[in-house]
């Protein structure tokens, strides 16, 4: 080997975000003048610069080559020891590489992003809002969350109340909201409320929400209920309080009549014939009821005749049919309601926002959607389905108006599954969180603005299904 290193520290230490420096040094122990090429190799690559990349050197001298490492403050600088190694090719014996290598410690930092899903929930005895919480650090993130709001109005219920997330993930953390209070009767209420997520050493992170409760019987039928109890107890009064006079000169008659009617005293009067008791009536016979078992054919006896009616089938609950319900409930916000149709045809229960009914960790891809939403100046999609040829192709786009079903993913027998999907909304912003079959992983939250902007949700890989799908609108 025609060649020497030395590492200046062979050890450092840098912080995400800034940049440190390393001294290689490299001397030509050859006999002939020969040049060399610098390549970093290994996971810092991406962030180390070699300058010069190029050094000429002549038998028995020196050079000296700059090594700039330059970590992003992003999670992928994984916080701990790293290897980093050179490669150094000679011109002149390009099959003699030396690849010195060194360590680099990168320095742990922690940032945390904390958002409720949705900020402002609306219902009559509860609300479920859901908190993700996306660790933005290079270490593992310890967290602990809490709830509180002004007048102790409201009580909480957080699952999980602890949580360990790892970098460049995020945790949802399912809340359930309570009223102390019910209201019966009258308008709504708005109860704002924190979530406290506290990690060790560091100021407490809050997210500001509101719980909209909503009374029992709205005003107007509280109104009508008290005329009408009012107008009973008035009638009720007059009923029984009131006493008509009536006179009548019946009894003064009847009482003549009988002065002069009345027998002489040793007159016997005769008694009354005593009536005959009436003869007992037969006993209603029982009709006989129609055989249960007549087909129509007049084979056992029976009535013959027609068909037995068939039955009506329930009507199928659509996404815009439990879109119609979440309308009444919460007229004034925008609502996503969505069916989810497995391998094999089944279809999911329509599910609304913040439900997790839709989370498919060990069922079936879906091969295809049923979605409707309200109040965001109409909604488009297309599927991203499987293809034989190991090339995944596009649908086309399907737009539809507010409030109305939409369908997308391909028909037939034995439809493509479904690898991800495009949507947009002419309002307010799109969110998913998507769940793949294959690999049982769960992806990011991630939002997009409304049109001309569409939100990508899966994955371009042919083999990776997605089988669980979380959608709703963000607004503020």
């Amino acid at each position: 080997m025609s060649l020497w290193t030395s590492l200046e520290p062979a050890s450092a230490t840098v912080e995400p975000g800034s940049s440190t420096r390393v001294r290689l040094r490299v001397r030509n122990t050859g006999d002939v003048v020969d040049e060399y090429r610098f390549e970093p190799v290994g996971d810092l690559a991406p962030w180390t610069v070699a300058e010069p990349a190029v050094l000429r050197l002549y038998p028995g001298t020196t050079g000296t080559v700059e090594l700039t490492f330059s970590p992003p403050r992003t999670p992928d600088a994984q916080a701990g020891p790293n290897p980093y190694a050179v490669r150094i090719t000679p011109t002149e014996h390009p099959d003699a590489v030396t690849v010195p290598e060194g360590n680099l410690t990168i320095l742990p930092f922690t940032e945390m992003r904390a958002e409720l899903v949705p900020p402002t929930v609306a219902g009559r005895l509860r609300g479920r809002p859901r908190l993700a919480v996306d660790n933005l650090g290079n270490t593992k993130l310890t967290t602990s969350m809490t709830g509180e709001d002004n007048g102790d109005q409201l009580s909480y219920e957080i699952r999980p109340g602890n949580a360990q997330i790892e970098p460049g993930r995020a945790q949802f953390v399912d809340l359930t909201l309570r009223p102390k209070r019910i209201i019966w009767f009258g308008s709504k209420e708005q109860h704002p409320f924190k979530v406290s997520v506290q990690r060790a050493g560091v100021t407490p992170e809050t997210v500001d929400g509101t719980y909209v409760q909503r009374g029992f019987l709205p005003r107007w039928l509280a109104t009508l209920l008290g005329i009408l109890l009012a107008l009973a107890i008035t009638f009720a009064l007059l009923w029984f309080g009131h006493k008509p006079a009536v006179s009548t000169r019946a009894e003064e008659q009847m009482e003549q009549v009988g002065s002069s009617l009345a027998p002489s005293p040793s007159a016997q009067p005769s008694l009354p014939a005593q009536p005959s008791a009436p003869a007992e009536s037969p006993a209603a016979q029982p009709q006989p009821s129609p055989s249960q078992n007549d087909d129509g054919g007049g084979n056992g006896g029976g009535n013959g005749g027609g068909e037995k009616p068939k039955e009506d089938k329930p009507p199928v609950e659509t996404a815009a049919t439990a879109l119609h319900r979440k309308v009444k409930e919460d007229p004034d916000a925008p609502h996503i309601c969505y069916r989810l149709r497995y391998e094999g045809g089944k279809w999911s229960k329509p599910i609304c926002e913040n439900t997790l009914g839709a989370w498919g960790h060990t069922g079936p891809p879906i091969t295809g959607m049923n979605i409707a939403a309200s109040s965001v100046d109409g909604i488009s999609a297309q599927a991203h389905v499987t293809d034989p040829s190991g090339t995944p192709k596009w649908l086309p786009w399907t737009p539809v108006r507010d409030n109305l079903d939409i369908y997308i993913g391909a028909g037939g027998d034995y439809p493509p599954f479904m690898i991800g999907l495009n949507i947009s909304v002419g309002k307010f912003e799109i969110c998913h969180v998507a769940h793949f079959h294959v690999t049982d992983s769960q992806g990011e939250n991630i939002c997009d603005k409304a049109r001309p902007e569409s939100l990508f949700i899966g994955t371009n890989d042919n083999s990776k299904s997605i089988d669980g799908m979380l959608l709703y609108i963000k607004y503020v």
